[in-house]
């Protein structure tokens, strides 16, 4: 385990590259956030973070909104580490090591009640189709009638409006030019190679390396809206829509039928 000053450290590095390829990454966070308190229908919610990372969004989450409890999912251990060394004393915040692309993932939960919300930021576009499918079914599975799931993420429309498509991506990256006019911060390749590096993680790199179903990604197969809208309504979601945008990066709402 990490120490609270090097978790922090890497962490806040985390952010800032992230930042790197979400220009309006703390405004979409802040929308998520919005809907959960709003949409939730209670003060205490339960809420499921899937492909939580080091836990950047529960921690947000949980500062607005400091009755819920926050089950946050993630399968990379280092990852996982980081989070629960920088944010293990966060009340109602619980780290789980399960892999979304496992049949029956949602049984390792451990929740005593139906959830009121599942989030995801950047992360559910890394699996392919199938994986996706199955986890949008056993999703469905845990939520309450009625409640939400909220996927920030760059999710195009290139394959039903390629004109529209286009123009999405195009305001995105003008929008990362304006930004970063004197230079893009740390990338996501760069990070990974640092903290690789880094002599006080060599241990839990070790396990990361070992485990190569985290430290590597099926690929980019469902960056198509169409994709994720049509597989949650397959999975039993009824009304799906945009709430918030800026170009091709889209906080994707549904709501459990």
């Amino acid at each position: 385990m990490p120490t609270f000053d090097v978790a922090r450290e890497w962490i806040d590095r985390w952010d800032r590259q992230q930042e790197g390829y979400l220009p309006d990454r703390e405004e979409r966070f802040t929308a998520l956030i919005d809907a959960v308190e709003v949409g939730a229908g209670r003060p205490d919610p339960l809420v499921i973070d899937l492909g939580c990372g080091p836990g950047s969004l529960s921690a947000r989450l949980l500062h607005r909104l400091p009755r819920a409890t926050v089950v946050a999912v993630d399968t990379d251990p280092l990852l996982l580490s980081l989070g629960r060394a920088r944010y293990g004393d966060v009340a109602g915040l619980r780290f789980a090591d399960l892999d979304l692309r496992t049949p029956g993932w949602s049984a390792g939960l451990g929740l005593d009640r139906p959830a009121d919300a599942a989030v995801s930021t950047t992360a559910l576009h890394w699996l392919p189709e199938h994986h996706l499918r199955a986890a949008y079914r056993e999703l469905g599975g845990v939520l309450r009638p009625g409640g939400l799931f909220l996927n920030g993420d760059h999710l195009g429309v290139g394959d039903t409006t390629p004109g529209i498509g286009g123009l999405e991506v195009a305001v995105h990256r003008m929008e990362e030019r304006r930004r970063f006019a004197e230079g893009r911060p740390e990338d996501w390749r760069q990070w990974w190679d640092a903290i690789a590096a880094d002599p006080a993680l060599a241990d839990v790199n070790a396990v990361r390396d070992s485990r190569t179903s985290a430290s590597n990604h099926d690929g980019t197969e469902t960056g198509h809206l169409s994709t994720h809208v049509n597989a949650l309504r397959d999975a039993g979601f009824g009304e799906i829509g945009t709430l918030w945008q800026r170009g091709d990066d889209r906080l994707l709402c549904a709501i459990r039928s």
